[in-house]
Order: C-alpha cells, then structure tokens, then sequence
C-alpha cells in the first residue's frame, strides 16, 4: 500500500513523501491517527497544490513585512508624558504607547509583541528597533516630551 505522509513519522519518514508500507500499518495506524492519507493521484495534486499555496502565502508575508520595515525606518513618533522636577518621567514608555504613538500618528499598525528597547524613563530622542518574523526588522525615532 503506497501512503503520502501529511506528518513527519519517526521511523518511516517526513511529511510529503510517498512511501510503501504494509496494509495493516497503514491503514490501522498511519491513516486512522491521520499521519499519512492514501496516496492517489488525487491527493498527491491536492498535496501538491497545498505546498504551492503555502509557498506563495509564506511569500507574500514576507514582502509585506519588508514593506512594513521600509515604512518604519524614516518614522519619528512623538510622546508626550509628565515630568517631574528632576526631569524624569512620571512612569515609563510602555509598547503600549509606542503601537498606539504609530498608528495614531503615521497611520502603521504593529503588534506590541515585536517593539524591543530599554526602559524609557527620560525626555529626548531614542531608537526604537522592531523584530519582525523572518529576520526582518527595522529601527524608528521615538520623541519624549514632557507636558
């Protein structure tokens, strides 16, 4: 019996290839716990097909993250927080403020999840670097002013 593995299987190998294993395994094992489907030409061409779409959704992903770090890298937000007499801010810089500072101002959404910097506590300018997932990223100017 010829299955197409649709998860990796520790001693028979990894997801998408073609192998040829015994009716009972297959069938009791491989296609009941959902491992590996029967490997017609039908569900080869959807697995195949499912690859492609995959490849090029992974694709554009990637592009309109690098769009997005483009964007960012000219950006200067303004954050206005209360100072206290010593010049240090009342509390700190959150991300918080930071995501909600981009898209009020320059109209960028991000999630907080991937704003990275030190605890900002003093008026002035600061970078501010973004990790975004596969290896892009990007740094943006962050202005504190005191009310």
């Amino acid at each position: 019996m010829k299955v197409l593995l649709i998860k990796d299987v520790k001693s028979l190998g990894k997801a998408g290839e073609i192998k040829d294993v015994k009716d009972g395994y297959g069938n009791n094992f491989l296609i009941a716990k959902g491992y590996a489907k029967l490997a017609t030409d039908a569900v080869i061409r959807q697995y195949e097909a499912g690859k492609k779409r995959e490849a090029k959704e992974l694709e554009d992903e990637i592009a309109n993250t690098q769009i997005l770090a483009n964007q960012l890298k000219n950006v200067i937000v303004t954050i206005k927080k209360k100072v206290g007499d010593n010049g240090m801010l009342f509390g700190s810089i959150t991300k918080d403020d930071i995501a909600g500072a981009l898209k009020d101002q320059k109209g960028i959404e991000i999630d907080k999840k991937t704003i990275e910097f030190a605890p900002i506590k003093t008026t002035g300018t600061h970078e501010i670097t973004v990790k975004f997932r596969h290896g892009i990223g990007a740094i943006f100017g962050l202005e504190v002013a005191g009310e």
